[in-house]
């Protein structure tokens, strides 16, 4: 949610609330001169920016917080499993070259690899594939277990993980991507990725939120 400018009406609203809240509408709009239909859009926007808490049948209340709090509120709203995308995954066999390849068509700046029972046995990222590239090693013949970050070295998340949680762990683990996965008798899963382009996506949309 952007930080709202709030005009003078809306500020003289808070300030009504603040001093004699539980406060109807009614009387919010009789201190104002006002009509109550004037007053709704304002009452509505400071309700749903959460400036002011509603309730049925006694009124208006200051929630106390500011839009840094409110800004907040909403990111611990905002679930893995809302925006992430699909995760792009290769065998362990494949080469280092196929695996440059496969980055490049899906556009992406990570590979999952899994076994032959799709676990998640290792993360290819771009440094991975470049630092590779580099040396003197034959691309078509070594494969990408050789280079991968392998398991238990690996971080990932589940879908029911906060987006601000995983936007942490990217920042400190200095990786672009993270796997979401299922738990299964056998390891995990990976059922999708979160990147830090979804990430900005996100918190993009609560910026474009026209509260």
């Amino acid at each position: 949610m952007r930080k709202i400018e709030l005009n003078k009406r809306q500020e003289r609203i808070l300030q009504i609330v603040k001093e004699n809240g539980p406060i109807t509408g009614e009387h919010i709009a009789d201190q104002l001169n006002l009509t109550r239909a004037t007053l709704r859009p304002d009452l509505a926007i400071l309700t749903m920016a959460g400036y002011l808490d509603a309730r049925p049948r006694v009124g208006y209340f200051y929630t106390g917080k500011t839009t840094t709090q409110l800004l907040t509120d909403n990111l611990n709203k905002l679930y893995v499993k809302d925006f992430q995308s699909i995760p792009v995954v290769v065998g362990e066999s494949i080469s280092v070259y196929d695996a440059i390849v496969m980055m490049f068509l899906e556009d992406v700046g990570t590979l999952f690899v899994v076994d032959k029972e799709s676990v998640l046995v290792g993360v290819l990222s771009r440094k991975d594939l470049l630092r590779a590239s580099i040396g003197k090693q034959e691309l078509n013949t070594v494969p990408v277990n050789i280079i991968m970050t392998r398991m238990p070295n690996i971080t990932v998340c589940k879908k029911d993980d906060l987006l601000i949680d995983v936007a942490k762990k990217l920042i400190e683990k200095q990786i672009d991507a993270l796997p979401i996965v299922k738990e299964t008798e056998r390891g995990f899963e990976v059922t999708g990725r979160i990147t830090k382009t979804n990430i900005t996506k996100a918190f993009l949309s609560l910026a474009a939120d026209d509260l």
